[in-house]
């Protein structure tokens, strides 16, 4: 992808949601403000997010913590399988767990999870264009988080499998011309407080 100027890309899972995904806990809701709060300094350009009720009112209570800037709703930033591997691309040890994991995934899905994947990458990764460096936030799920940063460490696409991000956790991952994509910050909580960290995650991943 080319460019003249760098892009910042700054990603967010969103904060922990109600047992219906109707929208956030209280918890999440906490999470969402601290973050747009952590956020404060940057000057971003934008706000992305996704258009389920948890992303959107995650976007929302970060939008509300900064500057005038427009908040924009994607599709490319929602909640699907960006891809799906064959057996002979996984390790053979972990293939039969990401199969059982994607198969209640239908083909429709898998379809279209595999261009909204390739128009995020076409939308958010890369240099940009211009004189001036671009910083945008993404406010998004998992799974988009997960595949933005497999792809810019170059990694096989099935490798958007086994990286988990927390809610409300920091990612940052820097487009500059003429260079490799950097992954600055990943998954990062320190905006949190203990007990806001790691919601939805068993005791054994609280790190």
């Amino acid at each position: 992808m080319t460019g003249t100027a760098t892009r910042y890309l700054y990603l967010a899972r969103h904060g922990e949601a109600l047992p219906d995904e109707s929208g956030l806990t209280p918890s999440g809701r906490q999470q969402a403000t601290l973050l747009g709060r952590r956020l404060r300094d940057i000057p971003l350009t934008a706000v992305h997010h996704g258009p389920l009720p948890r992303a959107a009112q995650t976007a929302r209570l970060i939008h509300d913590q900064l500057k005038d800037l427009p908040l924009l709703t994607s599709e490319v930033a929602g909640d699907y399988v960006p891809y799906v591997p064959q057996k002979d691309e996984l390790p053979p040890e972990a293939a039969d767990f990401y199969l059982r994991f994607l198969a209640d995934t239908t083909a429709e899905e898998r379809e279209q999870g595999a261009v909204l994947a390739r128009q995020a990458l076409d939308l958010f990764s890369g240099p940009v264009d211009g004189e001036e460096d671009r910083h945008e936030l993404v406010v998004t799920h998992n799974f988009l988080v997960a595949w933005l940063v497999r792809d810019a460490l170059h990694a096989p696409k099935w490798r958007w499998l086994g990286l988990n991000h927390a809610n409300a956790a920091l990612t940052v991952i820097r487009y500059a011309p003429g260079r490799a994509a950097s992954v600055l910050v990943s998954n990062d909580m320190r905006h949190l407080p203990t007990e806001l960290r790691w919601t939805g995650f068993p005791p054994e991943q609280h790190i």
